[in-house]
């Protein structure tokens, strides 16, 4: 249960912002966006980082919502899981992918489901949510799959939804349940 109470859905001030999240949402805005609207210049600096790590970055977007509902399961923040896991399938992940996450609480990189690149992505965001330092090996291993770029991304995914399941529960942010936009 939410720890402050969401804003309410026809929220329409501060206009300029609540506007530009609606229409990054498809017009509505969710249970997450009516907590950071608590707080206008979070809200702001939120949608506008996170929005270039969704849309902006260069990483394998397979990649990018493997390691962000690896993230959901070991921070336990189902709001997480339920948004991303229908991303992580509309990106080229399967079921039995997203399955087996669930069976391990996102510690199966070792599965033959996924392949190099995924398992490597998978151990060093299991080693950066737990441990905050990743392993040389892991480092090198991703490093080696991924290039420069993709491996600075890919850190920067695992960092930013870290920081977005820590907000989520700490303030008890809930899932929208069905029939409710979106």
């Amino acid at each position: 249960m939410a720890r402050l109470p969401d804003l309410p859905a026809d929220l329409a001030e501060p206009a300029e912002l609540v506007a530009a999240i609606r229409a990054r949402r498809g017009g509505h805005l969710l249970h997450l966006d009516r907590m950071l609207l608590h707080s206008p210049p979070l809200a702001r600096g939120w949608n506008a980082f996170l929005g270039e790590v969704r849309r902006g970055l260069a990483l394998d977007p397979r990649l990018r919502e493997l390691a962000i509902c690896a993230v959901a399961l070991l921070n336990d923040a189902p709001y997480e899981l339920h948004h991303h896991a229908p991303e992580l399938l509309a990106a080229g992940g399967t079921r039995d992918q997203l399955d087996a996450l669930e069976r391990t609480g996102g510690t199966c990189w070792d599965e033959p489901l996924f392949d190099e690149r995924e398992q490597a992505a998978l151990r060093l965001t299991v080693e950066l949510t737990r441990a905050v330092a990743v392993s040389d090996e892991t480092f090198g291993e991703v490093l080696r799959l991924l290039g420069d770029r993709q491996t600075v991304e890919l850190v920067g995914v695992v960092a930013a939804y870290n920081m977005v399941s820590r907000f989520l529960v700490a303030l008890g942010v809930e899932p929208e349940s069905r029939g409710e936009a979106p």
